[in-house]
């Protein structure tokens, strides 16, 4: 009986020995499975506790000869994918909690243009390699925008973007993030990292050299910590903190590795080295045995910017001389024989660009019409101008415009802008005016300014009588008949005294004495135009009488000749006038911000003369020699009582009544008052006017 049970003892201790050795072989294999490390790529190669093992490519991923994992290239919107082969066990069987895990990985992002990046890549743990559906761009390859958020899409991932992507709140261009089913990452924070001390250092993602990164999951206290460094020591102090229980979110069996992309704008990013441990703290990488980007491929980006940056800057000679050479041809300025019959008056276009220092913005002194006007201080004679620049696209009707600036230019009165020269460069024209320091009156009595300064009575009626007189010498007093045809507040300038002087000879028209003026286009502002112009189309003297009646008007009462803005009773400032003269209360008229500080008299005698100017029949109006007379004289009893509208009407007659002069200021025209500008009525019969005003509208 001994032996049996010798046999059967010796047999049992086979047994448990057979059963010790597979134990500890299944132990082994599960250890196996729980930790790799690639210090290099080469031949799908690494190591899985000692044995062999390789990587899962797909999309453009490859590994070059070198050992480097490259996930994308320079090509728009690829994605590249590499994953360990086999999945991994991510929770625990009996409780379904989720392992801890750590890994660090060493990469590199080289963009195609250095400072503009092009997307990311992305450690990620996902249910399948394939990740179906997934696009390139800013979605990683891990996702599409219809999946975006899903909690069924099981993805745990680390972004290292470098491009700024608002859809998903990507807080700048260069930054990591925490990304948990979705690419709006639950935490973020610009790359950079911490060198033992508090202060953080700043990590460029996309500048080409080598980075390790470190992402640990710690499953006791639920927390991730992420890490990146230039050095192969990791830091104490991780970049990013977040807590979060990945239990819901792994599945038992996940996968992992690493997901790129590109877009409109492409980087290839690099892999040199990957560890990974579950249960445990990963081993970092050694960077100086990790295989680097070849120094040729450095070295032909050298290459590269140099040959470019050689052409580039050949280009910019060659274009500089270009321009150079089109800009003295362009700026030559081409004097020909007939305009040197106007001799003394003509600039150089180079003295005029010198005295306005390039006509730059700063020396805009606004705009008049038909051109912008710039301050000017001429080199020679150290002389202040102001310089109006006029472009005109057609040389049609250029001799005879040359020879009415040459006219206009002859005029000598002190109340008007003297011209001081002209200049034709091509398609500029440039008049060279007095400069006119306070400005224009409209700008004086209709400031912006919130406390805006009164104009006193005084210098109200001095610059009266001043653009008085100097419309007396146009009509009368000059060798030619002059009508300016567009007499209003924008166009009296102020001179250091505060004298008004008449200016802007735009729409000038000029004809012999005793002569007809012809039919022209109508002109001028409105509030300002005679009523009679709409239906005979002449400009005349009376017509600038007319003009002249509304300025009047307008300095004394302090307001706009229409106002869109004021009551319909107050809308037309002649009629509103006239109903107060009529009752005898002119003085309710006066500009109430005078505060009474004014002559009685004068300012009697100013709206006597204002509102017989603007009488709507032609025939009616003073002439400019009487409204001298009565305004030098300030006596009101030597102006002449003023005729009704009603007395001197007549249709067979060449006037207009107060009705025909409301509906030539239709109340579709109001809007376009506020602004004082030039404005342009209907078109009148025939079509011959100053050479002036053609070349001020380009030539017609």
């Amino acid at each position: 009986m001994a032996e049996p049970l010798a046999s059967s003892y010796t047999m049992n201790q086979n047994s448990t020995f057979l059963a010790l050795l597979l134990l500890l072989y299944l132990r082994s294999t599960f250890a196996q499975q729980e930790e790799f490390i690639f210090t290099s790529f080469s031949g799908g190669g690494g190591s899985r506790n000692g044995s062999g093992g390789g990587l899962s490519l797909n999309g453009v991923a490859e590994i070059e000869n070198s050992g480097i994992l490259r996930l994308t290239n320079e090509t728009s919107r690829l994605i590249g994918r590499a994953f360990y082969p086999t999945a991994l066990r991510f929770r625990n069987a009996s409780d379904g909690a989720a392992f801890s895990f750590s890994t660090a990985f060493a990469f590199a992002i080289v963009p195609e243009y250095p400072k503009l990046g092009g997307h990311g890549f992305a450690f990620t743990i996902a249910p399948s390699k394939d990740l179906p559906g997934a696009l390139p761009s800013q979605y990683l390859g891990l996702m599409n925008a219809s999946d975006i958020g899903n909690a069924t899409n099981h993805v745990f991932a680390v972004e290292f973007d470098t491009v700024q992507d608002f859809e998903f709140g990507d807080i700048n261009d260069n930054h990591v993030g925490i990304d948990i089913n979705n690419l709006a990452s639950n935490a973020s924070a610009a790359a950079g990292y911490f060198d033992g001390g508090a202060a953080k250092r700043d990590l460029n993602l996309k500048g080409g050299h080598t980075i390790q990164a470190w992402v640990d999951y710690d499953g006791e206290t639920k927390v991730i910590n992420v890490s990146v460094s230039p050095f192969s020591a990791k830091p104490n102090t991780p970049l990013l903190t977040f807590p979060v229980d990945l239990s819901a979110i792994l599945e038992d069996h996940m996968f992992v590795g690493f997901s790129a992309s590109t877009g409109l704008l492409a980087s290839s990013h690099y892999l040199f080295g990957w560890s990974f441990k579950m249960n445990g703290a990963t081993r970092s990488l050694d960077l100086s045995s990790l295989p680097s980007l070849p120094r040729q491929r450095k070295k032909n980006v050298t290459l590269i910017v140099a040959a470019s940056a050689a052409a580039a800057l050949l280009l910019v000679a060659v274009l500089i001389a270009t321009a150079y050479l089109f800009y003295k041809i362009k700026n030559a300025d081409v004097i020909e024989a007939w305009e040197r019959a106007y001799g003394p008056h003509r600039f150089s276009y180079e003295e005029l660009k010198h005295a306005t220092k390039g006509f730059r913005d700063r020396e805009l002194l606004g705009f008049g019409g038909f051109g912008k006007v710039y301050k000017g201080t001429l080199p020679g004679t150290k002389m202040e101008v102001a310089v109006k620049r006029v472009s005109h696209e057609s040389r049609q009707g250029i001799r005879e415009f040359v020879a009415e600036i040459a006219s206009i230019g002859r005029l000598r009165h002190r109340n008007l802008v003297q011209l001081q020269g002209w200049c034709r460069r091509r398609g500029d024209l440039l008049l060279v005016y007095d400069y006119m320091p306070n400005g224009s009156l409209d700008k004086l009595l209709f400031s912006d300014d919130p406390a805006p300064t009164v104009l006193p009575w005084p210098h109200r009626f001095r610059i009266l009588r001043g653009v008085a007189a100097a419309l007396l010498y146009l009509h009368e007093e000059w060798e030619h008949v002059v009508i300016h045809r567009d007499v209003k507040a924008s166009n009296v300038l102020l001179d250091a005294e505060l004298n008004g002087r008449l200016g802007d000879f735009g729409l000038a028209k000029l004809h012999e004495h005793g002569a007809n003026p012809s039919t022209t286009r109508v002109v001028g502002t409105l509030g300002y135009l005679a009523p009679e112009l709409t239906r005979t189309g002449k400009a005349t003297t009376s017509s600038d009488v007319f003009a002249f009646g509304a300025l009047v008007l307008e300095v004394v009462c302090g307001r706009r000749p229409i106002d869109p803005k004021a009551l319909p009773e107050e809308l037309v400032l002649v009629d509103w006038v006239w109903a107060r003269w009529t009752t005898g209360r002119w003085f309710d008229a006066v500009d109430q911000r005078l505060g009474g500080e004014y002559d009685r008299e004068e300012a009697e005698v100013a709206i006597k003369v204002g509102l017989w100017c603007s009488h709507p029949a032609t025939a009616s109006r003073p002439g400019m020699r009487d409204v001298v007379r009565y305004l030098e004289g300030g006596d009101v009893a030597e102006v002449p009582p003023l005729p009704t509208p009603a007395e001197y009407y007549d249709p067979g007659k060449d006037s207009v009544g107060f009705d025909d002069f409301l509906r030539f200021y239709g109340t579709s025209s109001f809007e376009k008052l506020s602004s004082g500008s030039a404005a342009f009525a209907d078109e009148a019969p025939s079509a011959s006017y100053s050479p002036l005003a053609r070349f001020s509208r380009g030539g017609e």
